[in-house]
């Protein structure tokens, strides 16, 4: 006869059966928590995954904590309780003697996806190393640790490419450089007259200098492609050249105040409303940042904030030879744009929503 399993967290609620992963589990009708017999834990995982080998579950537990929070029915005796992770902070319910484990229903995701969250910790969490503190010493760019997207980001490197292309093609001459300005930048006293309407595109695919594209190219480069692996390729492009016009809108409109007129180039706009977007939804990357020689890894809270800050400087200044007003345009475009998709992005991209939770131990 079948022994009746009671639930660790309701000790008068009977366990029912239930199919999970190709695995026939013990759940509670109550609180929804999951008990998993001896292997079932690590087998669920491995069907979830479609891994060729067990992923041995235990092994990624931290060290036992101190209190014994449930009871295991079917052995009883305390259940010894455990992070989930070392740097994830849920907490699963093992028994000393059965090696049955109990997964409060809240913790079930967490924990079924146990192995995508190691994986992508261990990145989060490496140390800053000396090549990158060479790199960025010279450089004075970030570098960036965040998890690997799943797609290949063509429109990022297709857009990398094209912008380099064009430079190449007038950068070096300088009468090229004006006849292509004059043509293709924002001019401001054009498009109040209705006129060369592309500059708002064409704008973005131009820059002033090797410095100029170069800086504006890395931070394409280094988180394009989470983006693109986020939106999806056409949604990635649409989004990147609507905070591009968002932000020669923003910066036209400032000008126009103080009676300034306006040539503009750059895809810093466009680029800056990436920087939203990526504040929003990968709040648990780190960007490195250099204070005089002493390498630091931020949260992109504390990187973007002192970008913002750095823009307000220069507005302050009085520096009209940047177009501060375009960068922060462009950042804000991107922050609605962000909001107003993160849900969908969040639900679409499983493992970005639980590395917002705050169990996630990211080590800056």
């Amino acid at each position: 006869m079948e022994t009746t399993l009671y639930c660790p967290r309701c000790p008068q609620v009977a366990l029912q059966h239930i199919e999970l992963h190709g695995q026939e589990l013990d759940h509670c009708p109550n609180c929804n928590g999951i008990w998993f017999d001896d292997e079932e834990l690590t087998e669920a995982i491995r069907h979830k995954h479609g891994l060729n080998d067990s992923y041995c579950i235990r092994q990624g537990f931290a060290e036992p904590l101190k209190q014994h929070q449930y009871h295991c029915h079917r052995c009883d005796v305390p259940m010894q309780q455990f992070h989930l992770l070392k740097e994830y902070l849920v907490t699963v319910d093992s028994c000393p003697q059965c090696s049955g484990t109990w997964v409060d229903g809240d913790d079930v995701k967490q924990t079924l996806a146990a192995p995508k969250l190691q994986e992508a910790l261990s990145i989060l969490n490496k140390k800053v190393c000396k090549k990158s503190w060479l790199f960025q010493f010279f450089t004075q760019m970030p570098k960036e640790y965040n998890i690997k997207p799943h797609r290949t980001p063509w429109v990022t490197w297709t857009l990398i490419a094209l912008n380099c292309l064009i430079y190449l093609l007038y950068g070096f001459d300088d009468a090229a450089t004006d006849w292509v300005f004059s043509h293709f930048a924002f001019i401001s006293s054009d498009i109040l007259q209705g006129q060369s309407l592309w500059g708002f595109i064409s704008y973005q695919f131009l820059h002033g200098s090797l410095w100029h594209l170069f800086g504006n190219m890395y931070f394409l480069w280094i988180i394009g492609d989470n983006l693109e692996d986020a939106l999806g390729r056409r949604r990635f492009l649409a989004l990147y050249l609507l905070c591009g016009i968002a932000a020669a809108l923003i910066e036209l409109t400032a000008r126009a105040i103080i009676g300034q007129e306006l040539l503009m180039v750059g895809a810093s706009g466009a680029v800056a409303g990436l920087f939203g977007m990526y504040l929003l939804w990968f709040r648990h990357a780190s960007l490195t940042f250099m204070f005089v020689v002493w390498q630091k890894k931020l949260s992109p809270t504390w990187y973007f904030a002192l970008w913002v800050g750095i823009n307000v400087f220069g507005l302050l200044l009085d520096d009209m030879g940047v177009a501060y007003w375009a960068h922060l345009g462009g950042f804000a475009a991107g922050l609605v744009l962000g909001y107003l998709y993160r849900q969908k992005v969040l639900q679409n991209n499983p493992l970005l929503c639980l590395l917002q939770r705050p169990e996630a131990r990211i080590i800056r």
